[in-house]
C-alpha cells in the first residue's frame, strides 16, 4: 500500500507545472527597479483623485509609468508596449483608462486589466501600488 502511495505522490509532484509563462515573444521589457512616491495633492497628480483618469510619469521604468485611478483603487503599469522592442514609438499615450502605442499598429491596452486588444500576446508590465493617506508608493 505504501509503494502505491509513494508512486502516486511522485507522479503528482512531477506532473505539476510552474506558474511562470515562458513566452519568448514577451521578453522585450527590462526588469528595471521602480520606487517612486507621488503626492496626490500636487497639481500634476490631482486628476488621479477622480475615477477613470490616468497620468503618465516619464523617466521611470522602461518608458515611464502610467498610473490609473478606477475610483476604488490605483493601478500602475510600465508605459512601454510589451509587444514591441522599446523604441521611439513604443511608449503608450494614456486616455482615461486606456492607452495606445504610438507605432503604426496602434496597439491599445486597458489600464484596469493590463490586457491589450485582440491578438496581442503580451500584457502590460504591472507595478505594485500602496496608498498611504494622500500619497501613493509605486514599486516592484
Amino acid at each position: 500500500m505504501k509503494s502505491i502511495l509513494y508512486t502516486i505522490c511522485i507522479i503528482f509532484l512531477f506532473s505539476c507545472s510552474s506558474n511562470t509563462v515562458d513566452n519568448r515573444n514577451c521578453n522585450f521589457l527590462l526588469d528595471i527597479g521602480v520606487n517612486i512616491n507621488i503626492n496626490l495633492s500636487l497639481p500634476q497628480y490631482n486628476q488621479l483623485n477622480f475615477a477613470g483618469n490616468s497620468i503618465y510619469i516619464p523617466n521611470i521604468g522602461n518608458a515611464g509609468i502610467i498610473v490609473a485611478s478606477t475610483g476604488a483603487d490605483f493601478l500602475a503599469w510600465d508605459a512601454s508596449d510589451p509587444n514591441h522592442e522599446p523604441n521611439a514609438c513604443s511608449a503608450l499615450t494614456p486616455s482615461g483608462l486606456f492607452g495606445t502605442c504610438g507605432c503604426d499598429d496602434g496597439n491599445t491596452y486597458n489600464f484596469v486589466t493590463g490586457e491589450g486588444n485582440d491578438g496581442l500576446r503580451c500584457a502590460l508590465k504591472n507595478y505594485r501600488v500602496e496608498r498611504n493617506g494622500n500619497s501613493l508608493l509605486i514599486f516592484n
